[in-house]
């Protein structure tokens, strides 16, 4: 079943190469979207595809990369829209 995250991922998640770990998972399970930096601190995720890969990016977004720290994940679940071709690093 096609689905769609939302993901807010709050913590020591800026500077660690979360937003380099985060493109290259979702593109390594077939996903969409994008992932950037927020002013706040925070990293901003947003996933298309099969549910199943998308619940198994958000395992790797809670664990994060090496260096990170993550505190917390908020995820809505929202209408699948088929707009992204890839899944990469976008900049604000």
């Amino acid at each position: 079943m096609k689905a769609r995250a939302h993901v807010f991922i709050s913590g020591r998640v800026q500077g660690v190469f979360f937003r380099d770990h985060a493109q290259r998972w979702g593109a390594s399970l077939g996903l969409t979207g994008w992932v950037k930096n927020l002013w706040d601190g925070r990293v901003e995720v947003v996933a298309e595809g099969e549910q199943d890969k998308i619940d198994a990016l958000l395992a790797r977004l809670k664990e994060g990369p090496p260096l990170a720290q993550v505190e917390k994940v908020d995820v809505t679940w929202e209408e699948y829209k088929a707009e992204f071709t890839d899944f990469r690093i976008a900049w604000s």
